[in-house]
């Protein structure tokens, strides 16, 4: 099975003319598919239409990360080339170390954040109940006056 991230190392004139056409509206974003279609329905319907059920089918039409630029899908290979052997052992020790520490410092940042949002909901929390009080009181004296005249 073939990616579009497999295609950019391929020369353009070795793809065809569709999957040219493909990887530029890819290049361009999910707007380019939809002028493309619209020009295509403007111009000859089945072609727009065609157009259309293509973006329903390979899912461009619902998905964000269908279109766009490619950043998303070189993201990916450049992380499963992260840990590909590159044949030198001190290298790959190296990389190791550096990967498993830079997991551990990911590992503390999230905790860090999980740490900072029970902070700061506790604190709105404590601010809320702070607000409240003088509400409850005054309600729980109401209530009582209500009980004591019945």
């Amino acid at each position: 099975m073939t990616h579009a991230a497999d295609f950019e190392t391929v020369p353009a004139r070795t793809l065809g003319w569709f999957n040219r056409a493909e990887n530029w509206l890819d290049d361009k974003g999910k707007g380019a598919w939809i002028a493309a279609m619209v020009l295509g329905f403007i111009f000859f319907w089945p072609v727009g239409l065609a157009l259309l059920f293509y973006m329903i089918w390979s899912k461009r039409m619902f998905s964000k990360s269908s279109c766009g630029p490619r950043t998303h899908r070189s993201h990916r290979h450049a992380r499963h080339a992260a840990f590909k052997s590159s044949g030198n052992s001190a290298f790959d020790a190296y990389k190791a170390e550096t990967l498993r520490r830079l997991e551990e410092e990911q590992g503390s940042f999230e905790a860090f954040l999980e740490r900072l949002r029970a902070a700061k909901d506790k604190s709105e929390f404590d601010q809320f109940m702070e607000d409240r009080a003088p509400k409850a009181s005054a309600q729980t004296e109401t209530d009582e006056s209500v009980v004591k005249n019945v």
